[in-house]
């Protein structure tokens, strides 16, 4: 700061040297820098020599204004002094007369005085004299409040001239009387239906009647809780009525006497200081109220959250009763200390919501399990006739049925956020969390039910009909790609819930996934239970056959016409639920070819007949040890895609596997063997069209062939010629 001051350079500095400032721009500065410097002098100069005359300008007016000012100043204080001036001089005049008065009257002031001492004291002997009857008949005409007045009034003179024979008198009488009076109060004070006011009143006469507060305090708490607990027990009594009836008994009753009592014993015991009591009284007789309003408070919302847990009508009503009492909780919230009036309302309308949510859920599972009831008796009663169209159908009806009844649960509990209500569960965190609840032990507990109930009908020892299974699980599959969206969707909408930051909640992904695994657990019962169906006929019609004394066969069994109609049937339930799936391209003669087996040579896929001529026992072992080392195909392993072909396949792979081990448990003639030959080729020749991959059907027949070759008992010339074999299964 110092260095700015001394610079001879700067023009703002005191030390400014101008002949040295301008040598130095001369030598530092060419000639274009030199006049732009000037004008950038002269214009800042002007600029100042502007700003300084505006300033002595201003300040000129503000001058002359000011000296107005002043001279109109001198002039009021003038005015004004000769005004006071006059007051003065009155003043003394008025002094002066009025110490005239004074001196004149003060001894008849005196004498006047004396007189009206006198007058008074007779007329409080007279008072008092007559206050034993004045008592007895204010008594009498129940004016308590007057009659404790009289007394306390006399009070002092009975106890001052109370030792004389004519006042002793007297103040028993007095005494006697308010003794009968504080009895009477005390009955008053027990009664019921009286306001604050008059409880009030009533308490503070016993006090001015000498009762002590401690005491009193005690018989009033007592009083109290007798009334509160008769209150309690009539609304046990009430639990039968509509909730709102039942609310407003409580609040025009319990309620009502609540408050009269705590706040009665507040004004006559909290907020006074009495002198004969300890410092602590006051303290005591808060906690003493607070224990009070707590014990009973909790009691009554107790007895109300067991009514709400058994309401079963309409929620607008609950809520509305709901949002009465929590008015006048909110109202009440001053009353005692150590209870949060409108967060009890609210944790008590929270687990009333609690409370229908369980209800709802509850409602919801007996309505899917019945709708899963009508629907099953509706399969078991059912013709084939129109079966297809019949069951989409009961799929439409269980999964609308199942999601209208979840939006209209959904609908309802959206009344508990209705903005005219006085409460706002979304201000509490405990109501947040109840209101992500509705979606999560509501809304995903029931969809995760549903999937747990459908999938409990694949279990081995269930009965129930093959088609429920389908219905099931197609009706998975829609929730899975439509329904547990729309949902989530809408409760997040309806509830403003934002479940995509939060980890806590089921995502939808979660929902699906088990949606899907139940779904797919159906459809394998619904394949299993088929492929069983198909096998128990496969497995009777060959144990109940004689396979060493059959005849040459001249047609196929009526069983496989049976199972191929069976599988027929399935084909059309199927066509109208799923997709038709992937098929491998069929070979042109497919339906026209006999048993073949697939061998691998040069690289090339051969087909030749494995079955249709037997030489000898070398040439079997041969087959045998190709097949067991030829290329297998997985046929079990594979699981079954939401699609007809791969339904119908893992249905004819069950089916061909039994009649497979049944073969091997036989032991056939030549003519058995040939039956099994005509049998297993119309299978063939009908079946392919049913699969995705017809080289299954080639591979189990290939099995089934070879297995009744070894269990031939003839070994020589067995198998029929394929041309008489297709002319048979032509014919049939």
């Amino acid at each position: 700061m110092s260095e700015k001051s001394e610079n001879p350079y700067d023009m703002d500095s005191a030390s400014f040297d101008a002949d040295k400032y301008l040598q130095k721009l001369l030598k530092t500065c060419n000639l274009k820098q030199i006049m732009d410097t000037e004008a950038m002098i002269v214009k800042e100069t002007q600029t100042l020599h502007s700003e300084m005359q505006t300033l002595v300008y201003e300040n000129y007016n503000k001058f002359i204004s000011a000296t107005e000012t002043i001279r109109q100043m001198k002039t009021d204080f003038k005015e004004m002094e000769n005004e006071m001036k006059k007051l003065a001089d009155n003043m003394a005049e008025i002094t002066q007369s009025s110490d005239q008065i004074t001196g004149t009257l003060h001894d008849t002031r005196c004498q006047l005085t004396k007189l009206s001492e006198k007058n008074a004291l007779l007329k409080r002997l007279s008072a008092i004299s007559s206050l034993p009857g004045k008592l007895t008949q204010l008594v009498a005409d129940k004016n308590y409040v007057q009659a404790v007045q009289e007394y306390n009034r006399a009070q002092r003179i009975l106890q001052q001239y109370g030792n004389q024979p004519t006042f002793k008198g007297i103040q028993e009488d007095c005494s006697k009387i308010m003794s009968d009076l504080k009895t009477i109060l005390k009955q008053d004070f027990q009664k019921e239906g009286k306001k604050t006011a008059q409880l009030t009143e009533t308490g503070e006469l016993l006090l001015q009647l000498n009762e002590k507060p401690s005491d009193l305090s005690k018989e009033m708490l007592q009083f109290g809780s007798q009334r509160l607990h008769e209150q309690l027990i009539q609304l046990q009594d009430q639990t039968d009525r509509d909730m709102i009836e039942f609310v407003d008994m409580g609040i025009e009753g319990f309620l009502s006497d609540l408050i009269l009592i705590t706040t009665s014993f507040y004004d006559m015991f909290v907020q006074k200081h009495f002198e004969n009591e300890d410092d602590s009284f006051q303290e005591l007789a808060r906690g003493n109220l607070n224990d009070f309003v707590n014990k009973y408070l909790n009691e009554y919302l107790n007895l109300v959250q067991e009514r709400v847990e058994n309401e079963t009508g309409d929620s607008q009503i609950l809520l509305r009763a709901l949002d009465r009492l929590h008015r006048r909780l909110c109202a009440m919230k001053n009353l005692g200390r150590g209870i949060d009036m409108p967060k009890t309302g609210i944790d008590l309308i929270i687990h009333s919501i609690h409370q229908l949510c369980q209800s709802h859920y509850k409602i919801l599972k007996d309505s899917f399990s019945d709708s899963l009831s009508s629907i099953r008796l509706t399969l078991v009663t059912f013709k084939n006739d129109g079966m297809c169209g019949s069951l989409n159908e009961l799929i439409d009806t269980l999964y609308v049925n199942t999601i209208e009844k979840v939006k209209g649960v959904l609908q309802d509990l959206l009344v508990f956020l209705n903005p005219e209500w006085s409460f706002n569960i979304k201000a509490e965190h405990k109501g947040v969390a109840c209101i992500e609840g509705i979606r999560e032990n509501l809304l995903v507990s029931f969809l995760r039910h549903i999937a747990s109930v459908m999938t409990s009908f694949s279990d081995i020892n269930s009965s129930c009909p093959a088609n429920l299974l389908l219905v099931l699980s197609k009706v998975c599959l829609r929730l899975e790609k439509v329904g547990v969206q729309s949902l989530l969707n809408l409760v997040d909408e309806l509830y403003e819930i934002d479940s995509v930051n939060s980890a806590e909640l089921t995502h939808e992904t979660e929902l699906n996934s088990e949606l899907h695994d139940s779904a797919q657990i159906l459809l394998e019962a619904y394949v299993r239970v088929q492929g069983m169906n198909v096998s128990q006929i496969l497995r009777k019609s060959v144990e109940t056959r004689d396979w060493i004394n059959c005849l040459e066969p001249r047609s196929v069994r009526a069983v496989m016409k049976r199972i191929v109609d069976e599988l027929t049937n399935i084909d059309g339930t199927l066509d109208e639920l799923f997709e038709s799936g992937v098929r491998t391209t069929a070979s042109s003669d497919s339906s026209r070819k006999t048993h073949l087996s697939m061998s691998m040579q040069g690289g090339k896929t051969q087909y030749r007949s494995t079955w249709s001529n037997y030489t000898s026992s070398s040439q079997l072992d041969t087959n045998l040890v190709h097949r067991l080392f030829s290329e297998r195909l997985d046929i079990f392993s594979s699981a079954i895609e939401f699609s007809k072909t791969s339904i119908l396949s893992g249905i004819i792979k069950i089916s061909l596997k039994t009649f497979l081990e049944c073969v091997r448990l036989k032991t056939f003639s030549k003519y058995g063997l040939q039956q099994i030959q005509v049998d297993a080729h119309y299978l063939q020749m009908n079946l392919w069209r049913f699969v995705s991959d017809e080289n299954v059907i080639h591979y189990l027949l290939d099995d089934i062939l070879g297995s009744a070759v070894i269990r031939c008992q003839e070994k020589a010339g067995m198998l029929m010629e394929p041309n008489a074999v297709e002319i048979i299964c032509e014919r049939f």
